[in-house]
């Protein structure tokens, strides 16, 4: 099983974010969203963290697909439904993407309307549903203390997140 790990490097420079960020309390940013999708009737919408997610389900978008780890902050997330879903569930350690967490992600985009748990972290299968969303999809994700960022998925983004990742280290 590989696992691609964030590098010393990575960890200490300050990413922005990888898409537009739009601040605000999580009312304003979920209705910030709506008005997006309005507009740009994406192909598929992507939601990944469990503050993001349940703040969205609640204002009435629905999602694809929804990646959670069932934690806010590194404390116990609050639960909300997912009516309907089919869920996926893999382990992905903090800081580093696995090879299933990969596949899961993978297998939620190819079947929307689906769940994907988390046992870790899912923070960077961001990145992940990212490149395994079709162009013109959102992935959406929250930034703490922030708001939300929304990524426009292009051919462009995903170079972008390929060069993120191939400077990852590999471990098997």
């Amino acid at each position: 099983m590989t696992r691609l790990i964030l590098t010393e490097a990575q960890r200490t420079s300050k990413k922005g974010p990888l898409g537009e960020l739009v601040t605000g309390t999580p009312e304003e940013c979920s209705d910030a969203l709506k008005h997006t999708i309005a507009r740009e009737k994406p192909r598929l919408i992507i939601l990944v963290g469990d503050t993001v997610s349940r703040t969205s389900v609640q204002s009435g978008i629905r999602a694809d697909v929804i990646v959670v780890d069932n934690k806010e902050k590194r404390s116990p997330a609050v639960k909300f439904t997912h009516p309907g879903r089919t869920t996926f569930t893999a382990t992905n350690p903090p800081g580093t993407i696995d090879t299933d967490a990969w596949k899961a992600v993978e297998a939620a985009i190819s079947k929307p309307n689906s769940l994907v748990v988390v046992n870790g972290e899912e923070d960077l299968l961001t990145l992940v549903a990212i490149l395994a969303a079709p162009t013109g999809s959102l992935v959406v994700y929250g930034q703490p203390g922030q708001g939300i960022v929304i990524v426009r998925v292009t051919h462009g983004k995903k170079s972008e997140v390929r060069l993120v990742l191939n400077q990852m280290d590999r471990v098997e």
